[in-house]
């Protein structure tokens, strides 16, 4: 999805009709009657050849207590600030009324890019509130019926820049990943820069502490903090000289289990989250000290691992653990029975409350971001594939013996090998992983994941299947008879 479109307007100008017709699904509720629309819902919408991320909210309401319509405001709100455009509605019929007016401004200073929609637009009897609606200062008015589909070519032409900006800054901000290399490439990695700064996701469950961290090593209060879980909503990125290293630091949503995430938004700041793993070269995993290595920590770390990207775990809040060798050996315990995918990657104890132990942690994501470049040549592969097929031989499946000949690796970013072998499809995978240890353990790559391929070498005899064109002597001899000898 390229980007995420949300609507919104007083109740009943029409925003599920346009989020039904944009989803291709009768997936909101529609009636008549007001504020029938109370969580948001998000759907997959399609517009001629843009694809993008649509969110019906709650009709706009000029409560801010804590009733129900100001509850519902407050999260139509948090879908705004979300959202890169907003499409805002007006009923055509209506006209323009003051609760319009107090939404522009909201809308004004909440989202850069707002679109305005008067809806139920069809007859002559809408011309003067399209003239009307240029006084709400957001341009010129989109004439829309959305339960008839008019109006879809207007929004298509001003969401296409928006969807096009929203590609390059994907295209700008994506880490280079799979990188193709060779015999000749260097064995040195990218080194980070201003135009291009290495760039990090400080990934965990809700109050772990990943905005404090992110607040601590930037040297200021620029994220919201407190001891409630949920704070942040989506992905925040700041640049900083960390260290001398130019970096991008990503700040995201707690994510939960999912049958804990119920209300729309935060499900809407998880996949955010996921985003911003795949946005990055090095994931921090925050861990909460008290409660490590629950379920959706171990689900969060292996999701890093399968994008290919290296993985740091960090321990917090170890200014208040009392015991600290011993939940130290604990932790390095547990880390390598629960994740071992990732074995050998960093294990560091940190304070985001008091800054302990940030050098430590810059250090480490320095080293898994030079493994995750790490170059090997072919004459050491080949030597080193010598050696492990001598101490431990593949196995036999079905009495066919395999045949390893050959080793390579194709890509860095992170480190991917082939290996040309007979019968790749019959490798068991306890010897692939066998194969994958080896690698960690002699070249130096811990915690990195590494990704092993298995290729048919193709078959190295050339008689196999072929018929002799020549008949063989004895076939000779029998054609002639008795009476031949």
């Amino acid at each position: 999805m390229s980007f995420t479109l949300a609507i919104v307007g007083r109740p009943n100008v029409g925003k599920s009709t346009l989020f039904n017709r944009l989803v291709g699904k009768k997936l909101a509720l529609v009636d008549d009657q007001p504020g029938v629309t109370r969580d948001l819902r998000e759907g997959e919408a399609r517009l001629a050849d843009l694809r993008f991320t649509v969110i019906d909210s709650a009709g706009l309401e000029e409560a801010t207590d804590d009733s129900l319509q100001g509850r519902m405001r407050r999260l139509t709100e948090r879908a705004v600030e979300m959202a890169d455009v907003c499409l805002f509605m007006i009923d055509a019929r209506a006209g323009v009324l003051p609760a319009d007016e107090v939404f522009a401004d909201i809308l004004r200073k909440k989202n850069a890019n707002v679109i305005l929609a008067a809806n139920k637009g069809e007859g002559k009897a809408a011309d003067a509130t399209i003239l009307e609606a240029y006084s709400l200062g957001l341009g010129e008015p989109i004439r829309m019926s959305a339960e008839h589909g008019e109006g879809l070519g207007e929004l298509l032409d001003e969401l296409r820049p928006i969807a096009d900006a929203r590609a390059e800054q994907a295209a700008a901000d994506a880490p280079e990943v799979d990188v193709d290399v060779g015999d000749d490439d260097e064995d040195a990695p990218r080194i980070p820069t201003r135009a291009k700064p290495l760039q990090i996701a400080v990934v965990g469950r809700p109050n772990a502490g990943k905005s404090t961290l992110i607040n601590q090593i930037i040297g200021e209060e620029r994220l919201l903090t407190g001891p409630e879980a949920g704070i942040t909503r989506d992905a925040i990125s700041v640049q900083q000289d960390w260290g001398g290293v130019p970096m991008r630091i990503f700040d995201t949503a707690g994510m939960r289990k999912k049958a804990k995430v119920q209300e729309k938004l935060e499900k809407l700041s998880v996949s955010d989250g996921l985003r911003a793993v795949k946005f990055a070269e090095v994931v921090v995993v925050l861990l909460d000290v008290e409660i490590p290595f629950e379920q959706q920590d171990l689900r969060i770390a292996d999701l890093a691992e399968r994008e290919g990207r290296a993985v740091v775990v960090a321990v917090n809040k170890w200014d208040v653990e009392g015991e600290k060798q011993s939940k130290l050996k604990e932790l390095r315990e547990s880390f390598e029975r629960l994740l071992p995918q990732l074995r050998g990657a960093p294990l560091v104890t940190v304070s985001a409350k008091t800054g302990k132990g940030l050098d430590r942690l810059q250090q480490a994501i320095m080293r898994a971001h030079e493994v995750w470049n790490r170059r090997v040549s072919t004459a050491n592969l080949n030597r080193w594939l010598i050696g492990m097929l001598e101490q431990h031989p593949p196995p036999a499946p079905g009495g066919k013996r395999i045949k390893m000949r050959y080793m390579t690796q194709v890509k860095t970013r992170p480190p991917a090998f082939v290996v040309m072998t007979s019968h790749p499809d019959q490798m068991p995978e306890s010897y692939k992983r066998y194969l994958i240890n080896g690698l960690r353990v002699d070249f130096d790559m811990p915690g990195t994941p590494i990704r092993l391929y298995l290729r048919d070498q193709g078959d190295k005899n050339p008689y196999k299947d072929k018929k002799s064109s020549q008949p063989s002597r004895l076939s000779k001899h029998l054609k002639k008879g008795p009476s031949a000898r």
